[in-house]
């Protein structure tokens, strides 16, 4: 599974897209005689933010260059602690009160015993080793199933514009592109022709694709939009909701450790649907400068779509335009246009991997 690759080191690489708080230090906690702390109060102990998940009760403290994923347990109970996603301690757990959540100053303590010795000598060395390995390119349709269908006259001739054929030629002018500027990496089509692999055969090529431990693929489907509307045009990009849920986790790597998998589940999923929105839009930037105002944006949305949602990565759903529209139609018909497109998919993508791999993996928000 790809997004097992992933999970050792997840707890390094992770965006804090929620943060809510990064605080200075005050009286340290052997100092204080209570025995729990509110959330606040952790905050300002550990000098730490916290990205909490409700869904999962479930949080993960950022100290510093650490990751301690935890849950929330009841009074008194103990239970598992994940350190920088290797290291298991078992801690007396948080827990919420009243509706907020309060943290034993045992539970404390033992982040601080645990952090004490750990060096971070080689921790940079050992961030810029993470890289984008793999890119899956994904033209709609095909076959027997021809997509989306537009017929115009213009300029007296019939246009026939049809949403397989349109992917196919952009996907493969991309990958050419990415081949090219990346040598070292693994460009794959889910199609090469005329064919129609299944929706299920698409993201099972992506899926198993073999990574190393700091290696990371991701997912780009193209297609061409329809509309009952005839004047509906532009280019869009659709990624993940963010509350959609997936299993991501390898359950069998974790047997001896279940209470674990759904924090790295949370937090992977939450890893995915930032890069994904990262990728969707740094390619909405560059077509806005590559195809200027010859066709409008509708911007980045979030949708369900199949491939989207059973790909186990980072992936999104391009849509150039419209084969309704006899603008846009007159575009993606156009061989210089059909250049533009795939040269703006292209500079998006790059400008992905470039900032995957020079912030080693972990992308700020």
């Amino acid at each position: 599974m790809a997004a097992g690759r992933r999970t050792q080191r997840l707890m390094t690489r992770m965006p804090i897209l929620l943060a809510l708080a990064l605080c200075v230090s005050t009286l340290p906690a052997q100092n204080r005689t209570v025995e729990t702390y509110s959330l606040d109060e952790t905050l300002k102990e550990l000098e730490a933010g916290l990205r909490w998940d409700p869904f999962f009760s479930a949080g993960v403290f950022t100290l510093g260059d650490h990751r301690l994923a935890f849950y929330a347990g009841e009074p008194g109970e103990q239970g598992p602690v994940l350190l920088d996603g290797g290291k298991v301690l078992t801690l007396s757990l948080p827990y919420t009160e009243g509706g907020n959540l309060r943290f034993p100053a045992a539970f404390l303590a033992g982040v601080r015993g645990a952090l004490s010795p750990i060096p971070d000598q080689g921790r940079e060395r050992e961030k810029s080793r993470f890289r984008v390995a793999a890119i899956i390119i994904d033209p709609g349709h095909g076959g027997k199933d021809s997509g989306a269908l537009g017929t115009h006259t213009v300029k007296g001739k019939t246009l026939k514009s049809v949403e397989k054929d349109i992917a196919l030629a952009v996907c493969g002018r991309l990958a050419a592109r990415l081949r090219a500027a990346y040598p070292e990496k693994r460009v794959l089509m889910t199609r090469t022709g005329d064919t129609y692999p299944s929706l299920e055969e698409r993201v099972t090529i992506a899926n198993q694709v073999d990574l190393k431990e700091n290696e990371t693929i991701i997912y780009l489907s193209v297609h061409a939009n329809a509309s009952r509307n005839k004047n509906a045009r532009g280019y869009e990009v659709w990624y993940l909701p963010p509350e959609t849920r997936r299993e991501l986790i390898d359950r069998d790597r974790y047997t001896d450790s279940v209470e674990v998998i759904p924090i790295l589940n949370a937090m992977l999923e939450e890893e995915f649907t930032f890069e994904s929105v990262r990728i969707g839009q740094f390619i909405l930037d560059r077509f806005k400068e590559t195809l200027g105002g010859k066709i409008p944006s509708r911007g980045l949305k979030a949708e369900n779509w199949y491939v989207v949602r059973n790909a186990r990565m980072p992936a999104i759903l391009v849509e150039l335009g419209f084969v309704t529209n006899p603008d846009d139609a007159v575009l993606m018909a156009d061989p210089a246009h059909l250049k533009l497109f795939s040269e703006a998919l292209y500079k998006g993508v790059a400008d992905f991997v470039t900032e995957f791999e020079r912030s080693g993996g972990y992308i700020a928000p």
